[in-house]
């Protein structure tokens, strides 16, 4: 087995890289891509963890990426009336895999993204307390555990304020789109997401496209347009997606010519039914998926 799309307490899993790793091993994982959110700090750790166990390492990300339009700032006349655009509450993640020199820019962008981060933080514990909820600064680091400070944490205080019984809850009434705690990310722009991935060694694939919560009517079309930014592959399976659209997605993205993966998007006990080295719950990912794969 191996997996390609797994999350550390580099951002919002509850698994250090090194326990990350250490688990991975522990299931007979042969190989795995860290790609925590909008960050690289966890890859040095875990690489040098998997090089201990075993494991083939392949450094990772899983960016933000702005909507609605894929245009660019060096292409002003692309629109976004190009592409069809998210459905109410879609979110647009873009994979990285492979990002073995990351470049200046790279490096720049993403340390924006974290600031970014902070400030809708801030906006989410303003909310907070605007509920009524009182909630300080101070409270969410401490769940955190120094962990790069996400939803998960948000969901974690409002448990522990007895607002809300479990996680489930709390992103359920409180933090998935469309309620009153969600503040969206800002992200890249999607053609200077994919020339950073390529410019540091990477590959561009589109995570679990169904939470773009576009129609199948118009979702090759998508997709197609996004290739043709620039686009190298789709994350054709994931636990979220039911059987018959990842199969759909797998089909389509071989009749693009893209790479297609798999990946179990693990988050540790924030959200306990995906699990390493699985794509849905009874399917393994197989190594022929990253043989496949330029990196």
């Amino acid at each position: 087995m191996i997996d390609l799309h797994t999350h550390s307490s580099a951002s919002d899993g509850d698994f250090s890289p090194e326990l990350l790793i250490q688990e991975a091993a522990k299931k007979g994982i042969s190989a795995i891509a860290l790609t925590d959110h909008d960050t690289l700090s966890g890859l040095k750790t875990a690489e040098k963890e998997a090089k201990a166990v075993g494991i083939r390492f392949i450094p990772g990300i899983e960016i933000s990426i702005n909507w609605p339009g894929c245009t660019s700032r060096t292409a002003p006349t692309a629109r976004a009336a190009d592409t069809p655009g998210l459905g109410p509450g879609g979110e647009f993640h873009l994979l990285g895999l492979g990002i073995q020199s990351p470049s200046p820019a790279f490096l720049a962008a993403i340390d924006a993204l974290s600031r970014r981060r902070e400030a809708r933080n801030r906006e989410m514990l303003n909310r907070m307390n605007e509920l009524g909820f009182e909630a300080a600064w101070e409270d969410i680091p401490a769940l955190a555990d120094s962990h790069s400070i996400g939803r998960p944490h948000f969901a974690n205080l409002l448990v522990k304020k007895k607002i809300v019984k479990n996680s489930e809850q709390a992103f359920a009434h409180y933090l998935k789109p469309g309620k009153p705690l969600f503040v969206p990310k800002t992200g890249l722009d999607f053609v200077e997401a994919v020339t950073l991935i390529r410019e540091s060694g990477g590959i561009s694939v589109l995570a679990h496209p169904m939470s773009l919560y576009v129609a199948w009517g118009r979702l090759p079309e998508l997709i197609k347009a996004l290739k043709t930014r620039g686009l190298m592959g789709i994350e054709a399976w994931h636990p979220t997606a039911k059987t018959n659209s990842c199969r759909r997605l797998e089909k389509l993205g071989k009749e693009l010519a893209l790479y297609v993966t798999e990946g179990s998007d693990f988050h540790g006990s924030f959200r306990p039914y995906r699990q390493l080295g699985y794509s849905s719950r009874d399917r393994k990912i197989n190594n022929a998926i990253l043989e496949a794969l330029p990196i």
